[in-house]
């Protein structure tokens, strides 16, 4: 596999004088849902199970605007949400194809809920 970055511009492009001639944005300094994958699972196959699946989260994660991703860490705080908008982000997330991330937020919302975490 070649690892890439977001944009999909190969690793050996994206050198400190690309960026320091304004040729690189965002995206070329971002992680590729397929490196990531990559990275999930030989992590699995090292029998780091739970390393994997913050990879494949990760993976998942790509898709989001930054804005969005931000917003979906700032709502997962304690006391910063209710139980209903936390199942409206697992929702959102599953929308976009993050399974995982929503499984993980509609976990969080119970837990929270059981601890008295919620808002």
């Amino acid at each position: 596999m070649t690892i890439s970055a977001h944009s999909g511009r190969a690793l050996d492009e994206i050198t400190v004088q690309a960026a320091r001639a304004g040729q690189l944005d965002l995206d070329d300094i971002r992680i590729s849902r397929d490196t990531l994958l990559s990275q999930a699972e030989t992590a699995e196959r090292s029998g780091s199970a739970q390393l994997g699946m913050n990879l494949r989260r990760a993976a998942e994660m790509t898709v989001l605007s930054a804005s969005d991703m931000l917003a979906a860490y700032e709502a997962l705080r304690p006391n910063r949400s209710t139980f209903d908008e936390l199942q409206e982000l697992a929702a959102r997330l599953a929308a976009h194809e993050a399974h995982a991330c929503a499984q993980l937020v509609r976990e969080a919302a119970a837990a929270y809920q059981r601890r008295g975490l919620l808002r």
